[in-house]
């Protein structure tokens, strides 16, 4: 008597299936590797409200810039410098800190708003009045990784869906030739690729990273084939493709890099001219740095934000991670040479930061681009060794401009000494959900039903910073 036979699972299949899906994780990454991300599909949700912001640019400075010495000036704390902090520390201390440290730096007040902005960001300064500077952002991780998984995911520990990736889902891309979803980082921030991972969403949703300043995209032009046999040989491709795809529907690896042969056809002729900064006017290249070693870095990488997001991407991230002295995946740590290294960050990003706020403005962009800068917390107040400062999430700034944000306003506060959030308290999942709201998406309806539970970017938290709302 002959028994059915069961039919054979796939090693995917086995690593969706069993302890709950968890291998999946680990081939996820090493798909990521080598697999670029498509343009999403048609948008599998419709905007809930009518957004402000059409696009955003997320300006990070990977490794943690200091508040206190940057946007949120503290005169007790220079008028107690060298003395203890006048309170118990929280118990979560990564480590030992001593006295107070007063800032090096002065703060000026700048434009109509009067905002104050430290010597160290004379260039950003000009532009104070388009600024809506929130000195009061909390966190919950005070290590990088940690931290960076939680500002651009949500999620401190666990592989989830980057903050790109929810956009995309919900909204779509505006350009089907190219990614909508870009981070720009030459070299690898803390923690990586799970920072603009799709993780359970479609893979097509992922970021598309690009390093290689010089060369943004490789491999674009094939010499050897017409593009009218590139298209039959892709038609024959995509039929085989969809065979296979056939039969694991559950599987969107394969729809990804189905997707992926597609837009990297249609980005043949699209992308080399998106990425080609050269082609902007000498005046334009000056105002970002490029004729400048010390911005030029930073520079190129926030002009090809801005021409990106004219052409239609949904989020360019970019990372700063690489000055023409030095790349790091944490530039902003300043453990230790704080009087050197912050100095040599904020020469290196302050003009092109600066040039891009300006050139947005000029072209009519900046009323629905979203511009977000700061990194994965802050700096404490006290001193760690003799010239540094340890990791702070209790209490620090980021700030937004344009996308329907108020200009010329700083929201919330820290105490007198820059330690803890004392006003107006912004956490890392307000500031989500007030981005998506932004957006035109309701954070508590952005939904995607994963192993059992519905997930979304706040999980089960966040609240709308009407304070900050134009």
């Amino acid at each position: 008597m002959e028994f059915p036979r069961t039919p054979t699972l796939s090693r995917r299949q086995m690593l969706g299936r069993f302890a709950s899906g968890f291998g999946m994780l680990g081939l996820a990454d090493l798909m990521a590797a080598d697999t670029p991300s498509a343009p999403s599909p048609a948008p599998l949700l419709q905007a809930h409200h009518a957004a402000r912001a059409k696009r955003i640019i997320f300006l990070f400075m990977s490794g943690g810039p200091s508040h206190v010495d940057l946007f949120d000036p503290k005169p007790a704390l220079a008028a107690r410098n060298g003395q203890p902090l006048p309170f118990a520390k929280p118990k979560l201390e990564r480590t030992k800190t001593g006295n107070l440290l007063g800032s090096p730096w002065q703060f000026k007040s700048h434009g109509q708003s009067g905002t104050e902005i430290s010597e160290l960001m004379p260039h950003l300064a000009t532009c104070a009045d388009d600024l809506c500077v929130v000195r009061s952002m909390v966190a919950d991780n005070i290590n990088h990784n940690g931290a960076c998984l939680q500002m651009n995911t949500g999620e401190q520990a666990f592989s989830r869906p980057s903050m790109g990736s929810w956009l995309l889902y919900g909204l779509g891309s505006e350009n089907a030739s190219l990614p909508g979803y870009v981070v720009i980082s030459p070299a690898q921030p803390a923690q990586g690729a799970p920072l603009w991972s799709s993780s359970f969403l479609p893979a097509s949703l992922q970021g598309t990273l690009v390093q290689d300043l010089t060369h943004p995209v490789a491999n674009l032009g094939n010499a050897k084939m017409s593009s009218a046999a590139q298209r039959a040989q892709l038609d024959f491709l995509m039929a085989q493709n969809r065979l296979h795809e056939a039969q694991r529907a559950a599987d969107s690896r394969l729809e990804a890099r189905i997707a992926s042969f597609e837009l990297a056809f249609r980005m043949q002729t699209e992308a080399p001219e998106a990425f080609g900064v050269e082609q902007e006017s000498e005046a334009t290249q000056k105002l970002y740095g490029l004729d400048d070693p010390v911005t030029a870095t930073f520079g190129k990488q926030c002009l090809m934000a801005r021409r990106l997001a004219e052409r239609g991407v949904r989020m360019v991230q970019v990372y700063h991670t690489a000055t023409s002295k030095r790349s790091s995946c944490q530039l902003w740590d300043q453990h230790s040479k704080l009087r050197e290294e912050l100095p040599n960050n904020c020469a290196a990003t302050d003009k092109p930061i600066a040039g891009l706020l300006k050139d947005l403005k000029s072209r009519g962009l900046l009323d629905d681009t979203l511009v977000l800068w700061g990194g994965e917390f802050g700096r404490t107040p006290t001193a760690e060794g003799g010239d540094g400062r340890e990791h702070h999430p209790f209490g620090f700034t980021m700030w937004m401009a344009g996308g329907g944000v108020k200009a010329g306003h700083v929201h919330g506060a820290t105490d007198e000494f820059g330690w803890h959030a004392v006003e107006d308290r912004v956490h890392v999942h307000d500031l989500h959900a007030t981005i998506l709201h932004l957006m035109g998406l309701d954070h508590t309806r952005l939904r995607y039903r994963y192993a059992g539970r519905d997930y979304r970017l706040t999980d089960v938290h966040g609240n709308l910073v009407k304070g900050i709302l134009a």
